[in-house]
């Protein structure tokens, strides 16, 4: 469970990085919104994988996977898709409370 809550929260200080990241080019850009789509930083930092991956889950998982569940995550701000799933990893990784069914 330590690693669940590890990898939460590397994904909850990748999610910040992404946000601030954002931030200041809605700053720079003179007050528009700006939010970078996951495929869009995946695709500056290693589109060789991104299209190995794709080449990959349509050939070997399922074609309906790649289109539309992933594009549709990779479509979705960066900083949104790591904090969602550095919370739901967090959760998982959380202690549970001992319950005591001897107990008065």
């Amino acid at each position: 469970m330590l690693i669940l809550r590890l990898l939460g929260g590397w994904c909850l200080i990748v999610a910040v990085i992404a946000l601030v990241y954002d931030g200041t080019k809605s700053l720079g850009s003179g007050g528009e919104l700006i939010m970078t789509p996951l495929g869009k930083h995946w695709f500056d930092l290693n589109v060789t994988s991104l299209n190995l991956s794709q080449a990959v889950i349509e050939r070997y998982v399922s074609p309906w996977l790649w289109d539309p569940v992933i594009i549709t995550i990779l479509a979705a701000p960066a900083w949104v898709v790591f904090a969602v799933l550095g919370f739901v990893l967090y959760f998982l990784g959380r202690r549970r409370k001992k319950i005591d069914v001897y107990a008065n």
